[in-house]
């Protein structure tokens, strides 16, 4: 087991450093189910076979043609005359024998019609170059089963995506550039007695020099508040003459030139963080105040339990703050003394999630549900990323597609600039449209492009009509769509795909905020847009 365990760990090496092992425990405890293996589609599960999804099914009724293998890496001419699921599964299964691949030789609307439950089973289902009646049956089968559907297209030089999650929510969502949580505002208990153990006035020269940035910013700041009728710094003058205070207290020698301390430079450096004010971020707040974690019931996902046990912390032992994140930066300062202060913000952080874990306790009993069914690990986890929580909530396909739900504003917002992605997304809908009365795309035989130019014209004006949107789009839009002739060029094809699995992954993970809810990606121009439809 161990050799395998290390085996494991070196293949998936970089992936564990971004989602850690429980975010690939989650990764291969799923089976996402994949409608189509055309070009986006193969080059979507390649994505996520290689990082190790435990299970796929491709549901694909098509049999592989000339034009499969000339668009598609995992199709070979051999293939040609087979089931296109059978083929794709069998090559993409050699990329990993960790994974299980099934295939379903069946058309989509075939199941839909005799079988709609078989798709409650995934975790997630990718849907890729369907047909727009098959994605809204499909999409209000899985919205009513909770299942996340992800819709996938290649038209031409044109990228779609569009995910479908009722609520889906996220601890860990690693922001780029979060905030330090080192309370200096409002040290508790441990910390004061901590900062209160260092006298930077009498200290030898070399500890002088070691001692970590944050306890010098806490000497200074308990000296300027005391001059400054306990008001911090808050504006640029203010911050300015802190600076200066922090910059007299570096030693100098006996010809009174200042001494080289890198840890006084670096507290000088971080006043900005470190006088950040702890304060509950503006989007958790929302949460915290949101129906959801008011009405905990047995059915409440245990992230809504969490937070409300968050919720109850900051009424009673947090005095209004979240629980303390229990890390500090990495910093200049000799070892005992960054280790016993990582310590003080450690313990204090494990103090506070095991308050939140008896507020879980008491909330689980209270709904009947056993005290064990959310574990310490996850609890601490939760409270470690309170600061960064969120809750992605997508609108269905239905209310997009509804006339008198459609998101006017949004689309009209947009079509002010002519050729913001915004019109791609129309003529994608217009072409949807055009496949529905003609049982085909646009261009797709070229001796017809001059007389689907007209006829796709007509789509666009009544899709534009229907929607009352006042809106204009070139001719040239038109003309580009028809000369497509909804080609899936594999370049576009494995641009998408890998955007689609670094967004399933996010959702299986439950890390990364996820996009919501359309993607939009222009291969003439190189951009991209999202946009909430």
């Amino acid at each position: 087991m161990a050799a395998t365990k290390t085996s494991k760990e070196q293949r998936y090496d970089r992936q564990l450093r971004l989602w850690g092992d429980h975010g690939q425990e989650a990764l291969e405890n799923a089976h996402v189910c994949l409608i189509n293996a055309t070009a986006t589609g193969t080059e979507t599960l390649k994505n996520l076979v290689l990082p190790g999804i435990g299970a796929f099914t491709i549901v694909d009724g098509h049999t592989v043609s000339g034009e499969d293998v000339g668009n598609n890496f995992f199709l070979s001419s051999s293939s040609i005359g087979k089931n296109r699921a059978q083929a794709a599964t069998e090559l993409l299964q050699e990329l990993n024998s960790d994974v299980s691949g099934n295939f379903v030789e069946e058309n989509p609307d075939k199941l839909l019609d005799n079988d709609p439950e078989f798709f409650h089973r995934f975790t997630l289902v990718i849907g890729v170059q369907l047909p727009e009646s098959t994605c809204l049956r499909l999409g209000s089968v899985l919205w009513s089963a909770s299942v996340p559907f992800l819709v996938c297209k290649t038209y031409g030089l044109i990228g779609y995506m569009r995910l479908v999650v009722k609520e889906h929510t996220v601890i860990e969502s690693h922001p780029d550039n979060a905030l330090e949580d080192l309370r200096l505002d409002q040290p508790f208990a441990e910390l004061k007695s901590h900062i209160q153990s260092y006298d930077l006035e009498s200290m030898e020269k070399k500890d002088h020099s070691h001692t970590p940035w944050i306890i010098i910013v806490a000497k200074y700041l308990e000296k300027w508040l005391s001059e400054h009728n306990s008001q911090p710094p808050k504006n640029y003058k203010e911050k300015e003459a802190f600076r200066q205070l922090i910059r007299q207290g570096i030693l100098k020698n006996d010809n009174d030139v200042p001494e080289d301390e890198e840890n006084f430079e670096e507290a000088v450096k971080n006043v900005n963080t470190a006088l950040n004010p702890t304060k509950i971020p503006t989007a958790v707040e929302d949460l915290i105040n949101s129906e959801q974690c008011s009405n905990i019931t047995s059915q409440s996902a245990s992230f809504w339990v969490m937070l409300r046990a968050i919720k109850e912390f900051i009424q009673s032992e947090g005095n209004g703050s979240l629980p303390v994140r229990g890390t500090i930066p990495d910093m200049i300062a000799d070892s005992q003394k960054f280790i016993n202060l990582q310590n003080v913000y450690r313990e204090k952080a494990m103090q506070d999630a095991a308050a939140v874990s008896k507020h879980v306790e008491c909330i689980l009993q209270s709904v009947g549900k056993p005290p064990e069914s959310i574990s310490e690990k996850d609890i601490r986890l939760f409270c470690k990323n309170a600061s960064f929580l969120r809750v992605v909530c997508c609108r269905s396909l239905a209310e997009e597609y509804s006339v008198d739900s459609v998101n006017k504003d949004e689309i009209t917002s947009y079509m002010d600039s002519p050729d913001s992605e915004m019109v791609l997304y129309l003529m994608l809908r217009a072409v949807d449209r055009f496949y529905q009365q003609h049982s085909r795309y646009p261009g797709v035989y070229n001796y017809q492009v001059e007389e689907d130019i007209s006829k796709l014209k007509l789509c666009v004006n009544s899709l534009l009509q229907e929607y009352s949107l006042n809106v204009n789009i070139k001719d040239d839009y038109i003309h580009e769509f028809c000369r497509y002739g909804a080609a899936e060029p594999h370049t576009v094809a494995a641009f998408l795909g890998g955007s689609a699995a670094q967004e399933v992954i996010k959702i299986i993970s439950h890390q990364f905020v996820p996009f919501n809810n359309t993607f939009i990606y222009n291969a003439m121009s190189q951009t991209s847009a999202t946009f909430q439809l």
